[in-house]
């Protein structure tokens, strides 16, 4: 039986019908074309599908898309849209190689910016240690993190 959601998405209030055991990043991806959010594990572990929900990063591969009713949701590409400094920094720090866990790391970059405007070392790599680079990328984040907490405030 089809549920009828509403959510903010990347923004923009929205109204779908889904199947109550539909999982938000099918839906993100097959009724959206939102394709950041990933599939990897598909159990959490791996954090390539995260998305934020009200602000906090979200494994979306776990999420049940009704369990939204509500909510704001953001993905990658609502961040690039907005133009937060972490796309940039992100680039301009080589983050990716593949590409493929870049949207978890972004999203989760973000809700720690939006907690913590002034992030540690560690701070950040306790915030994404949850998702994972088979690239090997991870040296690169830290910087790039930190790069946009400067600019967010106003420096460069």
């Amino acid at each position: 039986m089809k549920e009828n959601i509403q959510f903010n998405l990347n923004g923009k209030k929205t109204n779908i019908y889904v199947d109550g055991e539909r999982f938000l990043l099918t839906v993100l991806r097959k009724e959206f074309g939102l394709t950041g959010a990933k599939y990897g594990c598909g159990e959490g572990h791996c954090g390539a599908c995260t998305v934020l929900i009200d602000g906090k990063p979200t494994l979306s591969c776990l999420t049940l898309a009704v369990e939204c009713d509500g909510k704001k949701i953001e993905t990658s590409e609502g961040i690039a849209l907005s133009k937060h400094p972490l796309i940039e920094t992100y680039i301009m720090n080589y983050c990716m190689q593949c590409g493929y866990c870049t949207p978890g790391f972004l999203c989760t970059a973000k809700a720690l910016l939006d907690k913590n405007q002034n992030p540690t070392e560690a701070d950040i790599r306790e915030a994404l240690a949850g998702n994972l680079c088979r690239c090997a990328t991870y040296p690169q984040h830290i910087p790039a993190v930190q790069q946009a907490a400067r600019e967010l405030k106003g420096g460069k």
